[in-house]
């Protein structure tokens, strides 16, 4: 499961898009993570628990590692996109 955000320079998410392998639970589990990530801030999208993904799905107990997958991979690409900002603020810092 692989999770692409587009994010304005104000800090709000504008897009993301997934990538899924797997049952129907997990492309569910992903598409209602870029639904939710959409129009947050980043902090905001940190907010996003899998509990939360699996209530909203009705996930059966023995599908609720769907929702987790979903959680995580919005926390990996929020990571991804913090650390590529790094060094952006750097070089703004030594101009």
């Amino acid at each position: 499961m692989k999770l692409q955000i587009q994010v304005d320079e104000k800090g709000k998410i504008v897009d993301a898009r997934f990538k899924t392998f797997g049952c129907g639970s997990a492309i569910a589990s992903s598409s209602l993570a870029t639904e939710w990530v959409k129009g947050k801030t980043v902090e905001e999208a940190l907010t996003i628990k899998n509990t939360d993904i699996a209530k909203e799905l009705c996930l059966p107990p023995v599908k609720l590692h769907c929702s987790m997958l979903a959680e995580d991979a919005i926390k990996a690409a929020l990571a991804d996109y913090k650390l590529k900002q790094e060094p952006k603020k750097g070089e703004a810092e030594k101009k």
